[in-house]
């Protein structure tokens, strides 16, 4: 099949390198000369603007945006808007706000275009893992990009199967569609709220084992723990192992006191708006708001934690810390 992206970051990049790979035919797109160049050599082809993208496509067209959310986001959907036909689809892949994809279907169906908001999931190493998709939009057009999808997530054999499990197939190979316009991004909004939530406990549970040998404690009951060691073992037949405890050992592994962090932990937006959703539902949420709030009081202190929740981030998604002010 084919498809546009615009937007040739970390994420938008690679989606078009995993499609490449399968045999999809990419149109690609952004500002920056030298990332057009480069995907353009890996056998996507690369356009200077977006008229240009519009016309490399034949109809009825897809095109992906992968660009901060806010106002890129919004400026590439109403600039395409305008050059698009009736029936072709823009899909918002970011991390949008879900109130503004229920917002911008509303618009272009008026306009007689298509709208997937796909919250996606997969950061760094979703070129060689696979990406986790969440999908908003109308159930035709989801299945009419159905080839696109099965090319970017991770499939079957990423994990075991369900014992009982029944129905709609394309969960277990990796992405859902969740429901109309504002379910994707709504649905990825809580993934990266629980996200928040479970980084903090590992951050807080590790913190508590670098400081097991506190002056603070007697004497006799100082332990020197070896925290490389504890996250490699517990990444075998614990019950907390996961992808966060793999890519936190191997920080730990690398750096056993991450002295190449100094704690100073970003939020994206996700976690914000999973509180304020809390609140709007009236729905206790207090983890992952104490998650959130932990973030905020990052920027004050210089705590191992943080250090943790730096590497973290840095592993998974190529966030890199923000200056102190």
């Amino acid at each position: 099949m084919q498809l546009g992206m615009v937007g040739l970051g970390r994420m938008g990049g690679n989606i078009v390198r995993r499609l490449l790979k399968a045999g999809h035919h990419c149109v690609a797109f952004d500002r920056d000369t030298a990332a057009r160049e480069a995907l353009g050599a890996e056998g996507a082809l690369p356009v200077a603007d977006l008229p240009a993208m519009v016309a490399a496509l034949e109809a009825p067209r897809a095109i992906w945006i992968m660009l901060p959310a806010g106002a890129a986001t919004e400026e590439a959907l109403v600039t395409l808007a305008g050059l698009l036909s009736p029936g072709d689809v823009l899909i918002d892949g970011g991390n949008s706000m879900w109130k503004d994809s229920v917002r911008r279907g509303a618009m272009l169906r008026a306009k007689g275009l298509h709208f997937l908001d796909i919250g996606t999931s997969g950061g760094v190493w979703g070129l060689a893992r696979g990406y986790c998709l969440m999908i908003g939009g109308e159930d035709a057009v989801v299945r009419r990009l159905d080839p696109i999808f099965a090319a970017l997530v991770p499939g079957k054999e990423a994990a075991p199967p369900t014992p009982g499990r029944t129905g709609d197939p394309r969960p277990e190979q990796g992405y859902v569609h969740a429901g109309p316009n504002g379910a994707g991004h709504f649905t990825k909004m809580i993934h990266n709220g629980i996200e928040y939530g479970m980084m903090q406990a590992f951050a807080e549970g590790l913190d508590i084992l670098h400081h097991a040998d506190s002056p603070t404690l007697p004497e006799d009951q100082r332990l020197t723990l070896n925290l490389p060691d504890i996250t490699e073992a517990w990444r075998r037949g614990s019950v907390v192992a996961s992808w966060l405890l793999d890519l936190t050992a191997q920080a730990l592994a690398q750096d056993p006191q991450l002295e190449g962090f100094s704690g100073h932990v970003s939020d994206s937006g996700e976690g914000r708006w999973t509180v304020q959703a809390a609140v709007e539902t009236a729905v206790s949420a207090p983890v992952l708001s104490a998650a959130l709030y932990a973030r905020f009081t990052s920027r004050d202190e210089d705590r191992f934690s943080g250090k943790v929740l730096s590497a973290q981030r840095k592993g998974f998604g190529g966030h890199l810390e923000p200056p102190k002010p």
